[in-house]
């Protein structure tokens, strides 16, 4: 059974990029959101089983996300991928939950390496 994977970015090209790095054995049913009011609601609907996030994003910022997730207990792995690589960005998203962050733009064997560590793969 496929993995309903959530890919959230406000950038169309990033959330292609993404997408193109995505391991090819991996069986994923991907959607896609352009914020995250639009990630929460893909989540809820159980889209996103593991979910790649951006952090800056208008309407709803990816740590707003991770707070709702937390606060809801919803049930996902959340792995972010920013630009934003300070080490209090990386602190904070982990403290919020995220399992992991990758630096954007993301390669495909630094995904493939990370969804391997948390046994997604």
């Amino acid at each position: 059974m496929s993995t309903p994977l959530l890919i959230c970015d406000d950038s169309n090209m990033a959330r292609k990029q993404v997408a193109r790095a995505l391991p090819e054995s991996w069986d994923v049913e991907v959607s896609f959101a352009t914020n995250g009011t639009e990630a929460l609601s893909a989540i809820r609907a159980g889209l996103g089983e593991v979910v790649l996030l951006d952090l800056t994003m208008p309407e709803m910022d990816g740590y707003a996300v991770l707070e709702a997730v937390a606060a809801e207990q919803l049930k996902c792995l959340v792995i972010v991928i920013s630009g934003d690589i300070q080490p209090a960005a990386r602190e904070r998203v982990t403290a919020l939950g995220a399992i992991d962050f990758i630096k954007k733009p993301v390669s495909a064997a630094t995904l493939e390496h990370t969804l391997q560590t948390y046994g997604l793969l």
